[in-house]
């Protein structure tokens, strides 16, 4: 059993009350009574919870609950150590969980956190309705959301990157290089980053006066095999895509196997940068951003709600930029 001021008062020979204020800093106990305290606390390995202190006494426990997709993905592991920068120089704790894209999940890591009082919520949301944290909310504890917005009538301050200006820049580059059948591999479409990567695709085409070619779009890949997968279908029609253009890191490296599989010479344009991007026999050329600044935004934002400032939701577009490597200027065969 872990130890308990019960424990160290019978150990040093004292009152709890003693234990209590030499454990607390506090005056009106003798240097050698404190030395006894001490000692015993030592011997015994006892820990101070501060968190039940907090909840008995109604006071803040300098904690913040952050709920990713994915911590295997640096695109999400970038984001907490954005979170974690500013927590520690708050001197804040942060307790991580991740949903892997099941609302039921992100609602029971949420509940989970509050029935542990954190002070503020960072969420990646999975589902498409918050309502559910409106009570929490209400209570006092406030809420950022970060990579998508909540989708009902929640209203929140939200942390973004340019997903549809992003998108339609790289699709543009591949048209400037003489591509007109451009592939698109985009994630689930219940998916906000999914959606607006895709919008601007289209708009991107539209723009340049390139009919959107449903057949060379594959929406739902949601990892690595499934983007292989679809990006092999499509390598595979009577007349293939000169150029792909992948809604997100994973998605990219799934495409990229397919082409090398097939000794294809087409064409990529990757949102979110990757690993090693620029180390491949054709670097790849990438949509990129900084997520570790959407997690410092994000958690600097909380840190101001959380401190009383009062604004109207705030909605944060951080901007993206395109870096050209190798493989979107590759020229149509």
């Amino acid at each position: 059993m872990r130890p308990t001021m019960r424990d160290v008062a019978r150990r040093a020979g004292v009152s709890l009350k003693t234990v209590s204020r030499v454990v607390n800093g506090e005056d009106g106990v003798r240097p050698d009574t404190t030395e006894k305290v001490n000692a015993a606390i030592s011997a015994l390995g006892f820990r101070r919870n501060d968190i039940a202190r907090a909840l008995r006494g109604g006071k803040r426990t300098r904690s913040l609950g952050l709920v990713i997709k994915d911590v295997a993905n640096p695109f999400y592991s970038l984001i907490a150590r954005g979170v974690e920068e500013v927590a520690r120089t708050n001197d804040l704790l942060v307790i991580s969980g991740c949903s892997d894209e099941d609302p039921a999940r992100e609602r029971h890591l949420i509940r989970s956190l509050c029935e542990r009082r954190v002070d503020g919520l960072l969420v990646v949301p999975s589902g498409n309705d918050h309502r559910y944290l409106i009570p929490e909310i209400n209570m006092g504890t406030p809420a950022v959301f970060i990579d998508r917005p909540p989708e009902d009538a929640l209203q929140a301050d939200v942390v973004l990157i340019d997903n549809a200006g992003g998108a339609r820049a790289a699709v543009t580059h591949l048209i400037e290089h003489g591509h007109r059948r451009i592939a698109c591999l985009v994630d689930l479409p219940g998916i906000f980053t999914a959606r607006e990567r895709r919008r601007g695709y289209d708009e991107a085409l539209r723009e340049h006066d390139v009919p959107v070619d449903e057949s060379l779009i594959r929406v739902g890949q949601h990892d690595v095999a499934g983007a292989e997968s679809a990006m092999a279908e499509l390598l595979a029609l009577g007349d293939p895509p000169t150029a792909v253009f992948t809604g997100n890191n994973r998605l990219t490296v799934g495409a990229l196997r397919a082409i090398q599989a097939a000794g294809a010479g087409t064409a990529l344009v990757g949102f979110d940068d990757l690993e090693l991007a620029d180390m491949l026999a054709t670097p790849v050329t990438v949509v990129a951003h900084y997520p570790a600044e959407m997690g410092r935004r994000a958690a600097g934002l909380l840190c101001r709600r959380m401190a009383g400032e009062e604004l109207p939701p705030q909605r944060v577009v951080l901007p993206t930029h395109l870096i050209v490597r190798g493989s979107g200027e590759l020229p149509p065969p």
